[in-house]
């Protein structure tokens, strides 16, 4: 009997330790998630439609969930689900969908910036079936509230439509490689069906024919701004921040969930560590990136949701050993610094992100206060990666 209460009380004295696994610096930065994401959930409502911009928070919220276990997180993402009844833009007719012109109206089905929904219902999804399950506080199988199944079937509606159809254009704007790519490699996760890939793979080399700079390894934000036709005002070629961060981010989620053994899986690799090397030789000596890449006096001074983007995007390809820590390290320490001394401030609000547009604007003022969704979307996928580039150390 002594020696029962003995071996008892070793395991209870080992709990601590065991939860403590974070090192102190990660630690610090959970602390930092929490409060970001407590600030947030606190003061904007999970009831919100199901547009990019609000799909773009819930992407890092999944990340944080994923990270820290904390329930919190994981309700507020199924809240906003249920209340857009897992789906992106609802018209049900699929001769009425449209995707040629930007578009927030129901009827615009296929066009990606109402589809990047699906990565979180998707994750929701697997996390109802005991798929996925928190990293720090255990894998215990999460019940559903509804019937898992309806979670996912507007996703493989419209993404099964897109496979089946015979037009490669969807993409021709760079924030759809982040809206939508993620969105065809979890189908192909949760299916295996090659076509999901396949069809991703068709999809981007379109989009790089109209908006990829082959002499940079960078993305013009959509056709409009490909030099020379579109220039600085001194004359530079203009590349969007935040536009090179969702391409880079995505480039990243994509290669998380793609089979090395896939027959392209070279062909998003080389593109995703050419244009990391790309953007890092570009950072700004403070740490951020100007919303003009190469040419800073185009709108000046920092600029946080393509800054956080670049983070995660870079720490995850080091994490994976796509990068080189060594080389990238110095560009991890810049970007943390600034993210977590500017962009943060004591409340909790993550401030310096530009207000939703498609360029770096001349005159525009971002500032301490200037904070966006899709910001603190960034910032949390960029603070989850830094934590476990901090565990891997």
């Amino acid at each position: 009997m002594k020696k029962n209460i003995v071996i008892l009380w070793l395991a209870v004295m080992t709990l601590p330790v065991m939860a403590a696994s974070h090192t102190a610096k990660a630690r610090r930065v959970l602390a930092i998630i929490d409060r970001v994401n407590t600030y947030w959930q606190a003061n904007n409502p999970a009831e919100v439609r199901s547009f990019w911009d609000n799909a773009a928070y819930h992407t890092g919220n999944m990340e944080a969930y994923f990270l820290t276990g904390e329930p919190r997180y994981l309700d507020y993402s199924l809240r906003w689900a249920r209340h857009n009844n897992w789906m992106g833009a609802t018209e049900p007719d699929p001769r009425k969908w449209e995707y040629k012109t930007y578009g927030e109206d129901q009827r615009h089905v296929l066009f990606g910036d109402w589809q990047i929904c699906f990565q979180t219902y998707l994750d929701l999804y697997q996390i109802a079936m005991g798929e996925y399950a928190p990293t720090a506080k255990g894998k215990k199988k999460i019940p559903p509230h509804d019937n898992p199944s309806k979670r996912i079937m507007r996703a493989k509606e419209v993404m099964g439509y897109i496979v089946d159809s015979k037009a490669n254009d969807y993409w021709w704007w760079a924030d759809a490689l982040y809206m939508v790519m993620p969105v065809m490699s979890k189908m192909y996760k949760l299916t295996g069906d090659e076509r999901y890939l396949d069809k991703m793979y068709a999809n981007l080399l379109y989009s790089d024919s109209i908006m990829y700079d082959t002499e940079t390894g960078l993305y013009f934000r959509d056709g409009k701004y490909v030099y020379p036709k579109h220039k600085t005002n001194s004359g530079q070629k203009d590349f969007w921040a935040r536009g090179d961060g969702w391409v880079l981010a995505g480039l990243a989620k994509v290669l998380q969930d793609m089979p090395q053994s896939y027959k392209h899986h070279s062909f998003f690799a080389d593109k995703y560590v050419r244009m990391a090397k790309a953007v890092a030789a570009l950072q700004q000596k403070e740490g951020y990136w100007t919303r003009s890449m190469m040419d800073p006096q185009q709108a000046p001074g920092p600029e946080t949701s393509g800054t956080a983007f670049f983070t995660y995007g870079i720490l995850w390809g080091v994490n994976h050993g796509y990068l080189s820590k060594k080389a990238f390290k110095p560009v991890i320490k810049k970007a943390w610094k600034y993210l977590s001394r500017t962009a943060l401030q004591a409340d909790g609000k993550v401030g310096y992100v530009q207000p939703i547009g498609e360029k770096a604007i001349p005159g525009q003022v971002v500032d301490a206060s200037s904070q966006a969704n899709f910001g603190v979307g960034a910032f949390l996928l960029a603070s989850c990666e830094y934590v476990r580039y901090l565990d891997k150390k």
